[in-house]
């Protein structure tokens, strides 16, 4: 499975709601296992991010549905990357002409 990486922001209604943010991570991570998605670790952060999320997902198109899911409910944006392990970048530079 591929790992990927959604840096979060409250929206206005996910600031006013933030005593239930661990209830959301829970609900999302198991609305994502019905999608195959593992969610690895969440992280609640400082700075120019409010949270973290790191998953496992069977392709892009899961990814992003869980993604857009998610900002759907109106309670935070996301911004999601593909990340890659060493074995996989490993792999990618070995493609390289």
């Amino acid at each position: 499975m591929a790992t990927y990486v959604s840096l979060l922001t409250w929206t206005e209604q996910g600031g006013k709601n933030v005593k239930d943010t661990r209830k959301r991570e829970a609900a999302f991570a198991k609305a994502a296992q019905k999608l195959g998605i593992k969610v690895l670790q969440a992280y609640w952060t400082l700075g120019s991010y409010d949270g973290v999320l790191v998953f496992e997902a069977p392709d892009d198109e899961t990814a992003t549905a869980a993604a857009l899911s998610l900002g759907a409910l109106g309670n935070v944006r996301t911004q999601t990357m593909r990340a890659f392990n060493a074995d996989e970048m490993d792999k990618i530079v070995g493609k390289m002409a």
